[in-house]
């Protein structure tokens, strides 16, 4: 047979080909498995069987992967560390070829994109909730300590979807109990809640991005470093691209994302310095992929989003050191995680293989 593909859209495709990898005819080695986004401080605290959550600061050095809105997990604090170092460039460019991501990357953004703009489009209400479960691993050594890596755990999170201010923003049920996320910050007697945006990306937020690449990415900047200004981080501790890639990859986390905006989200990426292909990775459910990754010089860690190598679906992250630090050796593993399952329910603790809420506490 023919192939009838006009000349740029064959050279798009065997560009695509060359980068995915071979099917795996033996088990990828342990090392291949490795990966982190992100360093835990644990802080036991014998309290609570509430977990309490301020707004969570958005992209200090290491992000914290677990929760969404950066919480005390079941007498666990998750902090996050800031990590200081000198600003890599400026802020992500509108466009220009210099600040692009390398072909390879751009190429695979480009076809990612397509595949997630044509996603069927959902309807979700202010009083539903977002329901993800992943599976992730998180530090377990020692604070100041080397990295050690648990077992994969399952987690399951339910966002409330209304515009707020909420105080109450969603459910944690993570190794068998249930947690609420609560949010905001003191006011005298009064919590002020917080809204949709960056920090609480509801379905209507995502939604009402702009879906130019270019503004997109320049929106998703502004709100970063006006929030970074609110903490008073030094602008010599930022790294922009760094902010813009690992932003958009916790909007893809756990979130149900419309496709539009999914979209426009990885053309933005595709003009982020640094990007590249990382061509054998594995999520946390073992499942292997091509993935779209970045160098932290600062930290001297890389994260990359996983996707399926066939049907280019969004499977999950890893990060791990690509040098040698006092986290580990380099090709340690610091994070992983894997999406299972993404819907829309009607409550909390709905789950949507059995659209009835569960009764475990």
């Amino acid at each position: 047979m023919n192939d009838r593909t006009s000349g740029p859209e064959r050279a798009e495709r065997e560009e695509l080909a060359r980068l995915l990898p071979a099917p795996a005819e033996r088990d990828l080695p342990p090392g291949r498995h490795l990966h982190h986004k992100d360093t835990l401080m644990h802080l036991i605290d014998q309290d609570g069987e509430r977990a309490t959550a301020r707004p969570r600061p958005r992209l200090l050095r290491p992000a914290v992967l677990l929760p969404a809105a950066g919480l005390a997990l079941g007498g666990v604090l998750l902090t996050t560390l800031a990590v200081t170092g000198q600003d890599s460039g400026p802020a992500p460019s509108a466009g220009g070829t210099a600040a692009a991501a390398p072909q390879g990357a751009a190429v695979l953004l480009e076809r990612i994109a397509s595949v997630a703009g044509k996603s069927d489009e959902q309807t979700v209400t202010g009083d539903q909730f977002v329901y993800v479960r992943t599976l992730q691993s998180v530090n377990e050594g020692d604070f100041g300590g080397p990295m050690k890596l648990g077992k994969p755990g399952e987690r399951e999170v339910w966002m409330s979807q209304k515009p707020g201010p909420v105080i109450d923003e969603g459910l944690i049920h993570q190794d068998g109990r249930y947690y609420p996320i609560t949010v905001g910050v003191p006011d005298g007697e009064t919590s002020v809640g917080y809204p949709a945006g960056l920090n609480r990306p509801t379905y209507a937020w995502l939604a009402s991005l702009p879906t130019d690449p270019d503004v997109l990415l320049q929106r998703l900047t502004s709100e970063i470093t006006r929030d970074q200004d609110a903490r008073d981080t030094p602008a010599e501790d930022r790294d922009r691209a760094q902010d813009a890639f690992d932003a958009i990859g916790e909007l893809l986390m756990e979130t149900v994302m419309p496709p539009k905006t999914a979209a426009a989200l990885y053309k933005a990426a595709a003009k982020i310095p640094g990007v590249s292909v990382d061509s054998d990775a594995v999520d946390a459910a073992g499942r292997p992929g091509i993935g779209v990754a970045r160098d932290d010089t600062r930290t001297g860690w890389r994260t990359a989003w996983i996707f399926d190598s066939t049907t280019l679906e969004y499977l999950g992250s890893r990060t791990y050191l690509f040098r040698d630090t006092e986290m580990g050796k380099k090709g340690s593993l610091l994070s992983k995680s894997a999406v299972l399952e993404r819907a829309v329910v009607d409550a909390l603790r709905d789950r949507p293989s059995t659209g009835k809420p569960s009764t475990t506490t």
